[in-house]
């Protein structure tokens, strides 16, 4: 880490482990709860502090919504460790087990550790497909896991990869996947698939140091989060889950305005 920021890289924070329940066919280290918040009390937190390393941020976890309610819970309950995490860091690939994103166990977390923060550090399309490049419902994906996750209290979300090749690699475990952006090395340009627009909903608007204010919507059709920037300006990201086109109306305090949104549509409306 002293290195990297050496050389002009500066360092924000860490993670314990990427993915420590995780047995892949790539690089893995297996940590069970128990064994992390001891790695965290008894060795990285205090030696991070030894080292002047302090004020760099520390994530736990780091792996799916599924278990996070169970690892926090061992990690907080022990003040010695949870003074030196930051907050918690998690992906969206509990859906391996056939089920659905389980979006209110960051809620949970939330709720249970209102000072601690929540990042979601990890999120892509897996199992690359070239024919998917234009492939919508990947989007929207990202649209709604950003929306739940930033409504049940995350302060941040990033993808795993920005940009990938033609083939969604380089990767030397053959774990090919989607990017927003991947490189055709043969012809030279870029392909931007519909993951990028659907990520500059949020962050072309929502700017550093936003925060996010209450807003529900009326019909389940709809999934919508609001934030304030730092320059007062709002911004309200609503996305269509329908096969239809629905005509909502925006209203904040005393003021309303009619909006239309298309069917499977995504807009961000800045008042």
């Amino acid at each position: 880490m002293k290195e990297y920021e050496a050389q002009g890289i500066p360092v924000w924070g860490i993670t314990v482990q990427n993915e420590p329940m995780a047995t892949q066919r790539w690089e893995s280290c297996i940590f069970s709860a128990e064994e992390e918040r001891d790695f965290l009390k008894l060795s990285l937190g205090p030696i991070m502090a030894r080292q002047g390393l302090a004020d760099k941020n520390i994530i736990v976890w780091d792996h799916n919504r599924d278990l996070i309610n169970q690892r926090v819970n061992v990690i907080y309950s022990d003040t010695a460790a949870a003074r030196f995490a930051w907050g918690t860091g998690f992906h969206w690939y509990e859906t391996w087990a056939g089920g659905t994103p389980m979006y209110d166990n960051v809620a949970a977390v939330n709720e249970a550790y209102p000072d601690k923060k929540l990042l979601f550090t990890e999120g892509c399309a897996e199992s690359f497909n070239p024919d998917h490049f234009q492939y919508w419902p990947n989007a929207e994906r990202y649209g709604a896991s950003m929306i739940h996750d930033f409504n049940n209290g995350t302060v941040g979300w990033t993808d795993w990869n920005i940009l990938l090749d033609e083939n969604g690699g380089p990767n030397h475990a053959d774990n090919f996947c989607f990017a927003p952006v991947h490189a055709n090395t043969a012809a030279g340009d870029l392909i931007y698939t519909p993951s990028y627009y659907y990520i500059g909903h949020f962050s072309k608007f929502i700017r550093p140091n936003a925060k996010r204010l209450s807003a529900v919507s009326s019909r389940s059709q709809l999934l919508s989060t609001t934030f304030v920037n730092v320059d007062g300006s709002i911004v309200t990201v609503v996305m269509n889950q329908s096969d239809a086109p629905v005509t909502y109306r925006l209203i904040v305090g005393s003021e309303s305005a009619a909006q239309t949104i298309p069917a499977r549509g995504i807009q961000t409306v800045v008042y």
